[in-house]
Parts: C-alpha cells; structure tokens; sequence
C-alpha cells in the first residue's frame, strides 16, 4: 500500500519476508483445514486463524514502515536540524514518523506471537506475569520444560540480534513511557551546548538497527512456525 503512495512498484517478497509470511499462511491453511474437519466446536482453531492472519498482516505493515523510514531518509541531507529548508524539515519529519512506527511495530509483532505460542503450547504465561510479552513467553518454555528444540532456536535467534535490540528497545521505551525519542537526541545536545545547532541522530545507524530487527522478527516468525507445522505433519496433520 505504502509503496503505492509513495509511487514505488509493488513489493515482491524475498529472502527472509518471504520465508516467514510464506510459513505462516501454511500455517493458517493447516488450521482452516482443521476447522473443515472438526467444524471446530470450541471455535479453538478459529480464534488462531485470526490470530495468524494479524501476525501475518502486522510483519506486512512492520515492513511497510521500514521501507517507508528508508524513502524518506534518502531526502534528508542536512547534518542539522537548524539547516533544513522547510521541505527537508518536511521529509525529516515523515522519516521519524514511519522510523518509530517501525521500531515500535517491530515490539508489537513479537508480543502478538508470544500471544500465538503461549496458546499453541499450553504456556499459561499469564500466571508468571498478567501482561506478557514475547519474552517472558520465550523463559516460559523453560520455566515448564516443554519444546526445547523450539526453544533453543528461537533464544540464539535473540541472542544473535541482541545488540540491535536492545537499542531498539530503549527508543520504544523512550518514545511510550518518556517523551519522542528523537525530542530526548535533542535535548542532550542543548545540554551540551545551549546555543549550538541541533545535530540530527545517525539516520543509517538507526535504518541499520531497524532492518536487523525486521530481520529479527522474520527470522522468528519462520522458527516458531516452520516447527509448529513440522510438528502438525508428524501428528498426520496436512493442508
């Protein structure tokens, strides 16, 4: 949709987005074929449909985002904030927008899988902690000791993107809990220098610890199900 806005050619999934959406619609056909079958009394299998056709919509708007940052950071050439033409302003400004929706996309995602594995696996998370996220879903499988090779992949999946991540993370937290994460850049520079020019933040760094998150999540996504419906096919279930 984005990529129509901005007058780009439509996406063409590849590499990892389109191993992970590709996975996922398995899944989901996996599920409606169940529904087919047992016409899903406890309506179980419906609520999951739904479920996995929002994930799979979320990674398609979380790539949006990026891709959307991305255009509009290729407009930005200022190093300041102060020598920007209003129309450079103008584009700076868009690039932010679609940069925190990005990254705070990229924490939504992961949560809503937790939401997914947490009922796929009988974690009853939400007796550790009532408002959970990915990652305490990801100590749950521990905590009960159940699907350790599932596990194991998806923390050196973590593990390997920590350092993205983590910055990632502190820009979500600062955005929702203190103030714009960009407003909070800037007030560290007048602190440094109460009439000095406003630097702006390293636009290709955070693209860079953005697009490892995209990656993070298509990685994770391609995990959790490719083993759910390895899983599926061993106990006779098929699309």
């Amino acid at each position: 949709m984005l990529r129509i806005l901005l007058g780009e050619p439509p996406r063409v999934n590849e590499g990892l987005l389109k191993d992970a959406i590709e996975t996922m619609v398995k899944t989901t056909q996996l599920l409606q074929k169940e529904i087919e079958r047992n016409q899903d009394p406890t309506h179980d299998f419906r609520k999951l449909e739904i479920w996995m056709l929002g994930l799979i919509n979320s990674l398609d708007e979380l790539e949006q985002s990026y891709f959307a940052a991305g255009h509009f950071r290729k407009s930005v050439k200022s190093g300041y904030v102060d020598d920007m033409s209003v129309q450079e302003q103008g584009e700076y400004a868009r690039y932010v927008y679609f940069y925190k929706n990005g990254f705070i996309r990229i924490f939504s995602v992961l949560d809503k899988l937790g939401t997914v594995l947490n009922e796929l696996y009988d974690l009853n998370t939400s007796k550790v902690k009532a408002h959970y996220s990915y990652f305490t879903v990801l100590r749950q499988f521990r905590y009960v000791k159940t699907h350790d090779e599932l596990a194991d992949k998806l923390q050196d999946i973590k593990d390997h993107y920590n350092s993205p991540m983590n910055a990632l993370r502190k820009r979500r937290n600062a955005e929702i809990h203190y103030m714009n994460s960009e407003m909070q850049d800037d007030l560290w520079q007048r602190h440094k220098g109460l009439h000095a020019k406003v630097e702006i933040e390293d636009l290709d760094q955070h693209l860079e610890d953005l697009k490892l998150g995209v990656d993070m999540v298509c990685k994770t996504l391609s995990t959790a199900f490719h083993y759910t419906n390895d899983l599926w096919a061993e106990k006779g279930v098929s699309s």
